[in-house]
């Protein structure tokens, strides 16, 4: 079961490695799916069999855009929740660098350290983390991304506890 925290225990993960997820396997089947669903059918991710005689990963690779996507199965995996919260909504990304190919097979999970947190709004508040995808086995991470996510406060909620929401 995943902890729960207190809106104002935020502060005190500032700086601090909060969470890194479960395995996820990235298999041939998932690279496809996310080949149908984007568009991109460049070989090096869906054609094996060319992959494994053109391009110098030895296969194919899963898309660097699906590592990315998967930093979100694997924030749900792993990081605390907050008790105050009603919704998540993802904000963007400020840098990603996509380091190292993750191939058909391979196992990836995510490594998360909250870098700031602040209210953007009465009861939003705005977390920026360093996210990392690494690869089982490898020394180089999938990607390094600096990633920002709003969390959307129960009013309701904070005044229920006798706390106020922070402007």
């Amino acid at each position: 079961m995943l902890q729960k925290i207190l809106l104002s225990d935020v502060k005190d993960l500032i700086g601090k490695e909060i969470g890194v997820s479960d395995w996820i396997t990235v298999t041939q089947e998932t690279i496809d799916l996310f080949a149908s669903a984007t568009g991109d059918f460049q070989f090096i991710h869906t054609d094996p069999v060319r992959a494994a005689m053109e391009a110098p990963f030895g296969g194919t690779i899963a898309h660097g855009f699906l590592s990315l996507s998967l930093l979100t199965a694997m924030n749900y995996n792993c990081l605390p929740k907050i008790r105050e919260m009603s919704m998540a909504i993802n904000y963007g990304f400020d840098k990603i660098r996509f380091m190292a190919p993750v191939k058909s097979g391979a196992r990836v999970r995510g490594r998360f350290t909250m870098v700031h947190a602040r209210f953007c709004a009465a009861n939003m508040l705005m977390i920026t983390y360093d996210a990392r995808v690494e690869i089982d086995g490898e020394r180089k991470p999938a990607l390094s991304a600096i990633w920002q996510t709003i969390i959307q406060i129960d009013a309701k909620l904070m005044s229920e506890q006798g706390h106020s929401v922070p402007d």
